[in-house]
């Protein structure tokens, strides 16, 4: 199912918690909505869901408005943070009671939550109750429980987020296999963007309840549209260094300068944030007057290559360093960057410079 938002904002008294978020999630898309807490993203879910009513704008399923339809008229199926699941109830009774509500025939109901439950490898577990149930099969009934009625959206708020890392690694892969098997079109909120970069198609980025940006996850981290957009998404984050745009050079705030490809786009004399992806930087064998003049702060080891903390102009910033270098704290080391993973954004507004 193909989903619309147009223009969809939520205020709460004076509380504008979504701005004008208009977005296109295509038919069998798993899509997340990825930012801070308190940016919006469970508010945009909860009005998908018809949970919330919707202050202004619009959503359309398949271009049929469904922005006044309660919850049970939507076909949805909602997936929550706790898991939500009946304590007295078996996993069978949990996955079959949103199709008993809807009066489908016993023989049906165990068909159809039989299947589910083998979707989700919990086919050897329909006699056990939640409390006998680790957090990772507690959600994956959770889950089974939402597909059981073929919803049209599946919506999942923070469904991770009480798992242990490497049950979350787990979880989230099987979120994906299960989605792509199913195909049916998911909604993913988190925080966490290691996370939304791994299983999505698309990414919603937002910010103080406004839309920041929306695309694939590798497009949203070679091309963001702004500083935000930028900071939010890298590990390690990107780096940061303050200066201004003079002809060819990017001159730091104390003057010292280097040769800077592509940043003749900015306006000479514009103070600008030089930002740079830690994999970015090359290390130069000649001393020259166009590279980074850098100093080596300190180094740690990451198997195969080094992380440098490095030094230039009183900027400090993290640099991905080959091995062969041979590198040590102290070092006086000349750099220069990469095309890719080099962005330049205004000091002031953040705006990108393209």
């Amino acid at each position: 199912m193909q989903v619309e938002m147009q223009g969809l904002t939520k205020h709460f008294g004076a509380t504008k918690a979504v701005n004008d978020f208009s977005i296109t999630l295509y038919d069998g898309e798993l899509v997340c909505l990825l930012g801070p807490s308190g940016c919006g993203k469970s508010t945009v879910l909860n009005m998908l869901a018809g949970i919330l009513p919707v202050t202004k704008g619009k959503i359309l399923f398949d271009g049929e408005d469904v922005t006044k339809h309660p919850p049970e008229q939507r076909g949805i199926g909602l997936v929550f943070q706790n898991y939500a699941l009946y304590p007295h109830m078996t996993v069978m009774g949990n996955i079959c009671f949103p199709l008993e509500i809807q009066n489908v025939p016993k023989a049906e109901r165990i068909r159809r939550a039989t299947e589910m439950a083998e979707l989700v490898h919990m086919g050897d577990y329909l006699n056990r109750r939640p409390k006998q149930l680790s957090g990772g099969q507690q959600q994956r009934v959770a889950i089974a429980r939402a597909l059981v009625k073929n919803p049209r959206l599946l919506l999942l708020d923070e469904p991770l987020s009480n798992l242990d890392a490497r049950l979350r690694l787990e979880m989230r892969e099987e979120i994906r296999r299960i989605q792509l098997q199913t195909q049916v079109t998911t909604v993913f909120v988190t925080h966490d963007q290691e996370e939304a970069m791994s299983i999505s198609d698309h990414i919603a980025l937002m910010k103080d309840g406004y839309l920041q940006q929306h695309e694939k996850p590798q497009a949203l981290y070679d091309e963001p549209a702004n500083q935000f957009v930028a900071d939010f998404l890298g590990n390690p984050p990107i780096n940061n260094l303050e200066g201004t745009a003079q002809g060819d050079r990017f001159v730091s705030n104390d003057g010292s300068s280097f040769v800077c490809r592509g940043i003749e786009v900015v306006p000479s004399g514009t103070k600008i944030n030089l930002a740079i992806r830690a994999e970015s930087f090359v290390m130069e064998n000649e001393k020259a007057d166009s590279f980074m003049k850098c100093k080596i702060i300190s180094v740690y080891q990451l198997g195969k290559e080094e992380m440098a903390q490095v030094e230039f102009g009183g900027n400090i910033f993290r640099a991905y360093i080959s091995l062969e270098n041979n590198i040590k704290a102290g070092d006086e080391v000349y750099l220069s960057l990469k095309d890719r993973g080099v962005f330049f954004f205004d000091k002031e507004s953040g705006r990108r410079y393209i």
